[in-house]
């Protein structure tokens, strides 16, 4: 029912309840931190490993982000009722393509709380209702966060029913939300390969898949190596906890012969655990390289650890990104153009970058506003999603009695 409501609500009531939203957090803080204290210090009583711990911590910045995305999505265009395309048939049938809101979405998702904020602030701006199914460890912070967020639409025209939480924490609520066929209108995961790929395989409802990001850069031999060395440091250690981070570094033979000793000994100043390749062991005697596995190059660590391949040129990585990657995030880093249209071109992946690190990938900074997630999928959304994503669209036709 709220989100028939929700589909016919202007774009000054929704602002108005972002608004609402954003305060509401700033009011109610001092209970959002205690919430997630005792998430974490329950998180570190069962030995959680510290990567996940660092997704779920909520600090004074990270609590301001989650309301400066909340005000900046007021700033941004509504997209619902945008018209897409119109055409004006030989029988005076008007026929315009219009966007809708998808009705009520499903986000299922694991330890990150900034979600939460996220999810709800994108739902109520493209007007549509929103269930949560956050997972065990944040369940503290994520119920003071929804208390404060559902307060706030209470002082609104919004009904505060638009956004539900769900509290049972057992696998089997998962499959019952994302079985309601007919009920709920599209389902989106959030998190690691089990949690997404449970939802994938079991869903009959619409599912929009944020994919696992087993990112690479490669570094070409005609990169700039000072550039190169920033931005692979960047895109490993900037936040190593989050799917646009590079797991896998490829350099050509010929870049490595002559820096990759001094890369790899930035690395480690970093904290970082290289694992490398036979070649990369050789080269790399002065700095301390445990030999990676198959099993190292597939996996997604979320920590400081990096598999380090030397290869052969552009080929031999494109050929290794096909093999291991997740379609998220490939970067090169590169001066040759032929090398660098290659790449752009011939890898398959939602976003590509030259000469950038990998963990741009994400909706503000691709100015977007907040985003729901990033999708590896191919159908109606790719990459960062941001407000237009979280929208469908039907067909309105008008017209002076025509009949057929």
């Amino acid at each position: 029912r709220a989100s028939r409501f929700l589909a016919s609500i202007s774009t000054e009531d929704k602002n108005n309840a972002l608004l609402r939203m954003a305060d509401t957090l700033e009011k109610e803080k001092t209970s959002i931190f205690q919430a997630n204290e005792l998430d974490v210090k329950n998180a570190h009583a069962q030995g959680i490993p510290k990567a996940k711990i660092e997704r779920l911590l909520i600090t004074e910045q990270r609590l301001q982000e989650m309301i400066e995305g909340l005000r900046q999505l007021v700033s941004l265009p509504d997209p619902v009722g945008e018209v897409l395309d119109t055409r004006k048939r030989p029988n005076g049938m008007i026929v315009e393509k219009r966007r809708v809101p998808f009705g009520l979405i499903a986000m299922i998702y694991e330890s990150r709380p900034n979600v939460t904020v996220d999810a709800v602030g994108l739902a109520i701006k493209t007007g549509n209702a929103i269930i949560l199914r956050g997972g065990k460890e944040a369940i503290q912070s994520n119920l003071a966060l929804v208390r404060a967020l559902t307060e706030a639409l209470k002082q609104t025209d919004i009904p505060s029913e638009s956004i539900q939480f769900i509290q049972q924490l057992d696998r089997e609520t998962v499959d019952i939300l994302i079985q309601a066929k007919g009920i709920v209108d599209l389902a989106i995961p959030r998190g690691g390969a089990g949690l997404i790929q449970r939802v994938v395989q079991r869903a009959f409802v619409p599912v929009i898949e944020t994919g696992v990001g087993n990112c690479h850069v490669y570094i070409h031999q005609s990169a700039d190596p000072e550039m190169a060395k920033k931005i692979a440091v960047n895109a490993k250690t900037q936040r190593p906890s989050v799917c646009n981070a590079a797991e896998t570094l490829l350099i050509d033979q010929a870049f490595a012969q002559s820096h990759l000793v001094s890369l790899l000994q930035l690395l480690r100043e970093k904290g970082v655990e290289i694992r490398g390749c036979e070649k990369t062991r050789e080269l790399g005697k002065s700095v301390n390289v445990i030999a990676a596995t198959d099993e190292d190059y597939e996996t997604e660590h979320l920590d400081l650890i990096l598999t380090v391949k030397i290869v052969s040129g552009v080929d031999e990585a494109i050929d290794h990104i096909e093999q291991y990657g997740t379609k998220h995030s490939e970067a090169i880093v590169a001066e040759d153009q032929t090398a660098i249209d290659t790449f752009l071109d011939q890898v398959d992946a939602a976003t590509v970058y030259h000469n950038v690190s990998t963990r741009y990938t994400d909706g503000f900074e691709f100015g977007f506003g907040a985003e729901i997630g990033i999708s590896t999928q191919k159908l109606h959304a790719r990459g960062p999603m941001g407000l237009p994503e979280l929208t469908s669209y039907k067909y309105v036709v008008t017209g002076s009695g025509q009949i057929r």
